[in-house]
């Protein structure tokens, strides 16, 4: 069981949320504390999450809204979440974050060799490569599901 577990998150993946912190609640020691952590680019579109352009506060406050309902939605009601909303690079961002709160766990989605999410897939490398606590990446919904070859 983990005391201190950050979940990266994106927010326009609700399906992916959900599974990200049902696991996450399945490791977390009983007083432990759960952080939930979105890094957006402040300059345009990001792919950690994927946020579509907007003014930078706008960008943030929409994040941390859609966290909020996730945490709503998903947490058992007697359950917390401290909620992270950061703008700059993810792989950085998530790594100072995990530093900072000294995390035991991260928590992360891959989405697998998809082109259009190379980005993210680099992302989730850099983190477990760097990262100063392990790393439990979780796979994408779609794989999650695929049958055995």
């Amino acid at each position: 069981m983990y005391q201190k577990l950050l979940i990266a998150i994106d927010p326009e993946d609700d399906g992916e949320g959900k599974r990200a912190l049902e696991t996450a609640m399945e490791m977390l020691a009983e007083g432990g504390e759960l952080h939930l952590a979105s890094v957006y680019s402040p300059g345009g579109g990001g792919f950690f999450p994927y946020v579509t352009e907007e003014a930078p506060e706008d960008k943030e406050a929409a994040v941390r809204e859609t966290l909020d309902q996730m945490v709503q939605k998903y947490l058992p009601k007697n359950s917390h979440a401290n909620l992270h909303v950061i703008a700059g690079n993810t792989g950085e961002k998530l790594l100072s974050l995990a530093g900072q709160l000294c995390a035991d766990l991260m928590i992360l989605v891959s989405r697998g060799s998809s082109g259009h999410w190379s980005l993210r897939r680099a992302t989730v490398e850099y983190v477990s490569v760097n990262a100063s606590c392990p790393v439990l990446v979780l796979p994408s919904l779609e794989k999650a599901n695929d049958p055995p070859e």
